[in-house]
Order: C-alpha cells, then structure tokens, then sequence
C-alpha cells in the first residue's frame, strides 16, 4: 500500500512511496499529527543519487519490524535535500554543530514545534565500527521522549538558541581588494597538493569554483603560479577514475587523494561547472585536453541529462545492476577487468588498453575491477588508436544496465549549465550547444517563472514543483541568463536576468547588505538560512553577488552595483581566511577589482566582421567582463536590447568594439587584435 509520498513529484521521495514506514512529506500536518499523538519527529533527509541513503533505505525502512515500530512512535518525514536546501541547511547546521561531522543520510529527532534534539547521519541494522543500530537509536529516542520529557524540551531549546546566536555579521567587513585576494592565493597554496592537484586530503572534491578564481586572477595579475594550480589540478582529475573516460562527465568526488576511484554518481552541478572551467581553461592557455574535456562533458550532459522538456535532469546514481549477480553495486556500470578488455577488443587490442587506462589483474577498485584512468606514463598510441578503443569500450558499456536518473530539473543547476553549454557553443563553434542552452532557458521562464518572476525551485515532467525558489536558485538562473545573452546578442535574456534579480534585492537581501537563503515571505523554519560559503555549487550569496554585479555593469545600475559591493563584504572577511570555501565569492571579487569591463561589439549582424569581433570578445580573459553585440546605437541615446550599446556607433562604417571599465573608455577599435589586448590574453 503506498504511503503518502505516492503524489511527489520527487524522485527521492517517490522511491521511498512503497516503504512499510507510514511517511509523510515535510508539512504542517505531519507536525500536527506528532502534536495530536504525542510524539516526535523522525527526519530522514536524502537525495535519489546518494549511496548511502540507499543502502540505510533497503537496510531499514524496507524492514517490516523496523517499519513498525517507527510507524508506531514516531511520526515519519522524508525531505529531499535538492528540493528543499532550506530545510537541509537548518538541519544539517544543528547536525555538524552538535556531532563534528554531517553527510547523507541525515537522521534529525525533532519536537512537535520542529526543534532538534538528537541527530545523526546513516545508522547501520546492526551495531558497527562504534555506531549503535537504528533500532537501538530509535529505542533510544522513544525512552528519553517518555521517560525525560523535560530534558529532551530543554536540550531542543537549547539548540534553537544556540542556533540563533549564530547569526552572521559581515556587513561591515568592507569590500575586498587586491590584498585580500593575494592572500586568498597564498592559503590556496599551503593547501595544495602538488603531487596530486587539488586540495586537501581524501575524499578529494573537485575545487570548481577555486579553480575559476586562480584562472580569473591569473587574468589580472599574470601569476603563473595560480595558473599551474588550475592547469594541473584539471589535468590530474581528467586523467583520473573521476572523469569519464569513455563517456565524459566527472563523478562527484575521489574517495583517494589521487582521483583514482570516484563516489561515481554524475551531478549537474558538478558537471556544468567543470565544463566551465575547462573551457575558460582553454581559453587562457589553448591547452589541447582542456578542450577535449570541455566538450565531452557538455556532450555528456546533452547526451544523458537533458530531459524531453529541454531542460537537464539532476543526476545520475552511483548504483546499477551487476549482470553477474544481479545485485544493484556502485560502479558496476564504469569500472572493467582485463578480460572484459579482452573480450570486448580482442586480445592484443585489450592487452594495449589495460595499459593504456591503468586497467591491472588486481584491480584498482573492488573484486579485480578498475576505474578507467588515463595515466600520464602510459602507452602512447595516438589519439586515432584511443579514440577508436573509447568508442568500441562505450558501445559495449552501453549494453550493461544504466546507473538510474533524477528527472527532477532543479533550476540553480539548469542555470549554471546554460552558462557552460552557451561558452562552449560560442567558444567552440558548436551552435548546437547554444540551441540547448537556450531551451533550457525557455523551460525555466515556461515552467518554473511566474507572472511576478518568482522562480519555483524544481519541476518534473513539465510540471512544476510546490517549493519555491531559494537564493541560489536567483542567482544561478540569472548567471546562465546573463551568458546566453552575451552569447546570442538577445537582450531579452539579460531582461529576464532583471527581473530575477530585482527580486534579490526586494525579497533575499538584509538591511546590512548581507543575503538570506529564503525569501522574506518564505517558510519560517527554527533559523533562518544565511551561508556564504560554497559546497559543491556557489552559495546563493555569492551567485547573486556575482549576478547582481554583471548586470550592473551591463546597465549601469547603481542599485545592482552597490548590491553586489555589500554582499561581498562576506569574501572580504573570510576569503583570506577560508578560501577554499569561498572560492566563487573570490572568483566575483576579481571581478570587481577589475571593473568589470564593459564590452559593446556593434555592426551589422550578416557581417562576419562583426561576429569576429564579438568571438574575440567572448574569449577576452579580463575577469567577469560583460560583453553585449547588436546594431549600432542610437544618437538618442537608446541601446536596443542592451544598455550598453546605446551610442555605440560604427567607425569607418566598420564594425566597431567598445571597452570600457572604472568610468573609462579604451579608444574604439574595428580590429581584433587590438580588441584582444584591452581585454586579455586570447587564445585565438
């Protein structure tokens, strides 16, 4: 009988729909029905690629005793993190406050009135390595609920209280600098690890939004140094186990230090933004894999994330079924052994393959199987010879049964793969990476904008889900909004980008200047959700800050200007301190230390003087510069589509680009090579 997730539109919670536990989603009547029954809340937050939560979902809330007893003492809540970040951030900031650590699943007990009192993440059937089972917590819970009441109250208010003076104050820390960001660098570099690329120890993420702000202030500065951690730490993960080599697209983190074996389910997220790097890793240096790698993965996400509706689903699981045993095992769809080479190209052909992807008798992963790799020291055979083994390996690969997929389309993440599928169009001249980043931009505005421009979090299947959107929601879309404009010279993608962000500073921003996860009006939950820092995506707070400030420069408007300043504050105060986890908010700040500048490209559209132009102004490396292209200005001062071209007239009836940053003009030029020096160092 299905429980009362069988309405979702989640995929997570729809997986949870035929559970024996009695679930609901997260409601004002559940939290009623503890208050009536005099129970508490078991939270179980989740999404449909993480490993674990599988593995604690089959373990225990398909356990029939299990089932019951929660169905009994409890009242049940499942939360998809990826569609409610609010409710996972109060939660998960009370979980690593009170326990050290967080992860997925995430088991909160909560009051009736929605207050934590014991935490914890995935608890095993039976006790394991030091944890107690989920039976054993459950007992746990429901004996201090009946025995202790006013000590399990006290400990609940507590948390809220301790939760609420948490509250961030960064709205005086001032604007970063110049001496802000070069100390930035300087803590990347005691971080980094210059054997392997990256930072940190194990499990190793990939550093996306770290790794713009080393290219970007390589742009300003000419450091070589930031540069090599950027070109390094993306050779290292392209040549690793966590991107794909047959296919393309990077898994989500590295459980070594060495890239050598991944957590392997595929985000969006993490996938929209490494094509970004890789692209404006390109673009700085013109380095060959860069290029290779930028493409496959914004081939990837076409390929097997875009959805029938034109936008892109959310992931692709970690999990699939191992014909041999038919049992669902991470990476059984990636990972090979010798003879399945062999058996696949043949003896000598797989024999030389195994070599040349790090493929060995024992095994780099579990049972004698490998992670593809792509190490430096292998064969070389030429690209014609590997490129023929990946395509035959893919064919064969595709035969195994498929990791699932996460229909659900989250708009943050389609923003930022607008972003990446426009450059890599533009960049690459693969106009049908623009036509799909434009329709995903069309579903977004379809599905998920209101007639006030409010954006809904997620949809599914072209119908749009009940949870609205979030701060990085605003700021992404805007982002991926703001880049196709640039890309395609259609204004009205920087109008929408307007409308977005005129919400952000109506409905997110606080009197300080600071930025709020929520909209003023949205759910009251114990605290509200405020975190400039970055996880595996932007912070909300950074995205809209760097938003806000492009389209500032796009319009000139003070209000967006002055918005963008205040928000950054927060990389003032903790980019010297923290930077790898505020590596988007650096990336905006070189940004805005730049200028940014301001780019006009006008001329006639036929002309392929103009489109010359205007490619060489999107492969500018100036930090964040917004680039507009369109028809000359009008004398009466009216820009069209795009503020910026307003007066922006030819020379020698030629096309003409305009570069303009700080209040001033660099001279206009009808030539490329002129243009590429007011804007950087361009990889032709």
């Amino acid at each position: 009988m299905p429980n009362r997730l069988a309405n979702e539109t989640s995929p997570y919670l729809l997986q949870h729909a035929d559970n024996p536990v009695d679930w609901w989603p997260w409601s004002p009547e559940a939290f009623a029905e503890a208050r009536e029954r005099g129970v508490p809340v078991m939270l179980s937050v989740g999404y449909s690629s993480c490993h674990w939560c599988h593995v604690m979902a089959h373990e225990s809330f398909e356990d029939e005793l299990s089932a019951a007893y929660m169905n009994e003492h409890f009242v049940n809540v499942k939360v998809d993190r990826e569609e409610r970040p609010d409710i996972d951030a109060v939660y998960m900031e009370a979980v690593q406050a009170a326990t050290g650590q967080g992860g997925w699943p995430m088991t909160v007990f909560l009051t009736a009135d929605a207050e934590p009192f014991y935490f914890g993440t995935y608890f095993p059937p039976e006790p394991r390595h030091g944890m107690p089972s989920f039976m054993q917590v459950l007992e746990g819970v429901r004996t201090a609920w009946v025995g202790r009441p006013e000590e399990v109250a006290e400990v609940a208010q507590r948390i809220v209280r301790d939760l609420a003076g948490r509250q961030l104050d960064y709205g005086k820390a001032g604007t970063p600098g110049p001496e802000e960001l070069a100390q930035a660098l300087l803590g990347l570099v005691r971080e980094y690890d210059a054997t392997r690329g990256g930072f940190g120890g194990a499990p190793k993420f990939p550093p996306s939004m770290v790794l713009e702000f080393l290219l970007r202030h390589h742009a300003r500065t000419g450091s070589e140094g930031a540069l090599q951690m950027a070109a390094d730490t993306c050779e290292a993960m392209a040549r690793g186990g966590i991107y794909d080599q047959l296919g393309g697209g990077f898994a989500r983190y590295s459980v070594d230090r060495e890239w050598v074996v991944p957590h392997f389910e595929k985000m969006l997220y993490d996938n929209a933004l490494l094509c970004r790097v890789y692209a404006h890793l390109w673009r700085t240096t013109g380095d060959e894999l860069a290029r290779r790698v930028a493409l496959e993965t914004a081939d990837f996400m076409v390929r097997e994330l875009r959805t029938h509706e034109g936008g892109f689903a959310s992931a692709l699981d970690a999990d699939s079924e191992d014909p041999a045993t038919g049992k669902h095992v991470e990476g059984a769809y990636y990972a090979w052994t010798p003879a399945q080479l062999r058996e696949v190209l043949g003896e000598e052909d797989g024999d030389l393959a195994a070599a040349c992807f790090g493929v060995t008798e024992e095994g780099t992963f579990e049972h004698g199987m490998s992670v593809l790799q792509l190490p430096v020291q292998g064969p070389d055979i030429g690209d014609e010879r590997l490129t023929g083994f990946k395509e035959r390996l893919l064919v064969a690969r595709q035969g195994r049964p498929a990791p699932g997929r996460d229909d659900k389309i989250v708009a943050a993440w389609n923003g930022l793969a607008i972003a990446a599928l426009a450059e890599c169009g533009a960049f690459f001249d693969r106009p049908d990476l623009v036509e799909r980043a434009t329709e995903a931009a069309d579903l977004l505005v379809r599905v998920h904008m209101d007639r006030m421009a409010r954006l809904a979090r997620t949809s599914k299947d072209g119908r749009v889900g009940a949870n609205a959107g979030v701060l990085e929601d605003y700021g992404d879309v805007a982002e991926g909004f703001l880049a196709l404009g640039a890309v395609t010279g259609e204004g009205v993608w920087l109008e929408f980008a307007g409308f977005l962000l005129d919400l952000v500073l109506d409905r997110f921003t606080a009197e300080d200047g600071s930025l709020y996860d929520t909209a003023h009006d949205a759910e009251r939950l114990i605290r509200r959700p405020q975190d400039p820092t970055d996880t595996a995506a932007p912070s909300g707070w950074t995205a809209a800050a760097g938003a806000l400030l492009s389209y500032a420069a796009h319009t000139g408007s003070q209000a967006h200007r002055t918005a963008a300043e205040r928000a950054l504050a927060v990389v003032h105060a903790l980019g010297p301190r923290a930077p790898r986890f505020i590596g988007h908010g650096l990336a905006v700040a070189e940004a805005l230390v730049d200028g940014p500048r301001e780019v006009a490209v006008v001329g006639h559209p036929e002309d392929p003087a103009r489109a010359e132009l205007h490619r060489v102004a999107l492969l500018g490396t100036a930090p964040g510069a917004v680039v507009a292209t369109g028809l000359p200005g009008a004398a009466d001062g009216s820009g069209g589509e795009f503020p910026l071209l307003a007066e922006r007239t030819l020379v020698h009836d030629r096309p003409t680009a305009y570069v303009c940053r700080h209040f001033v003009c660099a001279r206009p030029t009808t030539d490329p090579v002129e243009l590429a020096d007011q804007l950087g160092t361009v990889h032709p």
